[in-house]
């Protein structure tokens, strides 16, 4: 009996082997490095909608819509580019707030040519100052949308195509398929084209209402994980009562003279001479980041300090600081998880405004510049930076400087998450407990031992 019992034993541990292995496989394979969630922002998504408005005598006419329904994710210059593979033979005849960037072979069509008669057309947004007679509403922004919480009304994207070789009614028509966004880089996966009842439009009056003859959506997802290889922002802290200074984790975004940064891994001294020309070489566009040398290596570096205290308020500073020679950042935003946002009292020179990703949790603000005073981040240099200070109700229940409290949860900027330093390195407390009695009883001690030793020669 012992044989087939340790048999049993062998066999069972084989199997629970195998199952963890299994179940391992599993959760690897399910949480890949792209997923998409975003727990502060978990319904954020592009939403592109196709809307036939009209049929021609071999195809029809529609309005491309890009509603950018991430609450902080904005797409910012060179702007978006938006890409799809044709179902049949379409061919794009023409096109208004918008153009595609290849127009491909069109040697079969005499007199009337395509617009673009490539199989796989990319299309981009028309530049500001096109003129009037080649625009529609919410186009002609060069690719730049806004993210819907700091401006809803430009979080919108428009254009026009006539599509012809296609069908010429609702059962007739086939959806585009391999949809891809660039906005301007990768980052977003975009699911297939699904039918959807037809979006009704009301007219300026509000005393009528018509509807698209036929309507598909396309629903994309970003992922910090597709958009670059390294993190692209770090968080330095510090605080008044203590003097150390937490800087970014060493090799954040990269180390120097690496090729695992996003770009060539390179990095330029400020004090380079000619540092101009290594900037932009002369007759050469170049938008590679080139960021200035650091020990992190990011492009951002985002500075929490916890500045004063006062009775019932405690003060924070903010530091935004850009190391990137070849990029302004226009239209930047902040998005910090703390618990006393909840009691933010006030803000001094940047924009605020609540997120509440989940249902009675008010923890998390999203910042961003004034309109012509520091929304626009300039590249690395002396006015590559923008700062300002809130000022937070302590809640008695909650409040604490201790064990890293008054330090931010995390922190993204322009949508990607920042590295944060490790918690054991936060800025501490001083150990108050013990150093009052050292500083006490060390005085006293010292002068008992001086009586003791002048009465003991007396």
């Amino acid at each position: 009996m012992e044989p087939s019992s340790s048999l049993v034993t062998v066999s069972v541990t084989k199997i629970t082997t195998l199952t963890i292995l299994l179940l391992f496989l599993i959760s690897c394979s399910t949480l890949t490095s792209t997923e998409a969630y975003d727990a502060l922002d978990p319904n954020g998504n592009i939403t592109i909608k196709w809307d036939v408005i009209q049929w021609t005598p071999d195809g029809y006419v529609a309005v491309v819509t890009m509603y950018n329904f991430q609450q902080y994710r904005h797409i910012q210059a060179p702007g978006w580019t938006l890409g799809w593979t044709w179902a049949k033979k379409e061919v794009i005849w023409s096109m208004m707030g918008a153009q595609a960037t290849d127009q491909g072979d069109c040697s079969k069509f005499k007199g009337n040519i395509p617009h673009c008669c490539r199989k796989d057309p990319s299309v981009v947004d028309l530049l500001p100052g096109t003129p009037y007679n080649q625009q529609i509403a919410n186009c002609c922004k060069g690719g730049v949308i806004n993210s819907w919480a700091q401006d809803p009304a430009n979080a919108v994207s428009s254009f026009q195509i006539s599509v012809g070789a296609a069908g010429t009614t609702n059962k007739t028509v086939r959806v585009p398929k391999n949809i891809t966004l660039r906005a301007p880089g990768p980052g977003y996966t975009c699911g297939p084209a699904k039918i959807v009842r037809p979006t009704k439009f009301i007219s300026a009056d509000k005393r009528r209402i018509t509807q698209a003859l036929m309507t598909w959506n396309i629903t994309c997802t970003y992922s910090q994980f597709l958009a670059q290889k390294t993190p692209t922002c770090c968080v330095s802290l510090s605080s008044f009562y203590n003097d150390t200074i937490v800087s970014c984790p060493t090799c954040a975004c990269g180390c120097q003279n690496s090729t695992t940064r996003a770009g060539s891994g390179t990095c330029v001294n400020p004090d380079t001479p000619h540092l101009a020309s290594v900037i932009s070489p002369p007759g050469k566009s170049d938008n590679t980041p080139l960021v200035q040398c650091t020990s992190h290596m990011c492009p951002i570096r985002v500075h929490w300090h916890v500045k004063l205290n006062y009775k019932e308020y405690w003060r924070v500073k903010v530091t935004i600081t850009n190391f990137n020679y070849r990029m302004n950042y226009s239209l930047w935003n902040m998005v910090v998880q703390h618990p006393n946002f909840d009691n933010l009292t006030k803000i001094f020179s940047f924009q605020y405004k609540s997120l509440t990703p989940y249902e009675g949790l008010n923890d998390t603000a999203m910042l961003w510049g004034v309109k012509f005073y520091n929304d626009f981040l300039s590249q690395a240099g002396p006015l590559g930076n923008v700062q300002s200070e809130l000022l937070f109700r302590k809640d008695t229940s909650t409040f604490t400087f201790e064990k890293g409290w008054a330090f931010p949860r995390r922190i993204y900027f322009n949508g990607d998450n920042c590295v944060m330093p490790p918690p054991d390195a936060y800025p501490w407390l001083p150990n108050d407990s013990s150093r009052p009695v050292i500083s006490l009883l060390l005085p006293v001690m010292t002068l008992f031992l001086s009586m003791a030793f002048l009465f003991a020669h007396v």
